[in-house]
């Protein structure tokens, strides 16, 4: 699933231009991926694109606040992934409220735990399908040799 991710945003430079789900579902299968992971990966980006299309946090949080996370974040985002998630936001790279849509997404992996080079591919998608500036310095942190290199093996 993640590398159908990988494939989206190397080959589809905005979110707008990917095709219907029926016609990128095609695509998919005749780049290589396997029906079973199509599917999955389908129905996350629907779930994604729902989410997106939601109003935002009904309270933005003040300037200092943190993020306290419930026992189920904490056991499937590990101390890496929830740091690393403090970091893009410390930099500015994310919102709270992209913040809030990149934690709801890993929690929809189906009870996986999500390692850091996952976590990586679900913040760009997010940002992706957001359309939201991706800074070239966040594009090589988020695609780096970690993900390169087959952290990104099936779960």
């Amino acid at each position: 699933m993640f590398d159908i991710f990988v494939y989206l945003f190397e080959n589809y430079v905005h979110a707008a231009a990917c095709p219907e789900i029926d016609q990128l579902a095609r695509k998919l299968s005749a780049a290589g991926f396997e029906e079973d992971e199509i599917t999955e990966a389908l129905d996350w980006l629907s779930g994604l694109r729902s989410i997106s299309d939601a109003s935002p946090l009904a309270m933005t949080p003040a300037a200092g606040a943190f993020r306290v996370y419930a026992a189920e974040e904490e056991a499937r985002l590990s101390t890496e992934c929830r740091g690393f998630l403090a970091f893009l936001e410390n930099a500015g790279a994310l919102d709270a409220g992209t913040r809030e849509i990149i934690i709801e997404r890993t929690l929809a992996l189906n009870g996986v735990t999500a390692s850091l080079a996952r976590l990586k591919v679900i913040v760009l998608m997010v940002l992706w399908q957001r359309e939201l500036p991706l800074d070239s310095l966040i594009v090589d942190e988020l695609l780096g040799e970690e993900a390169e290199e087959g952290a990104l093996a099936k779960h």
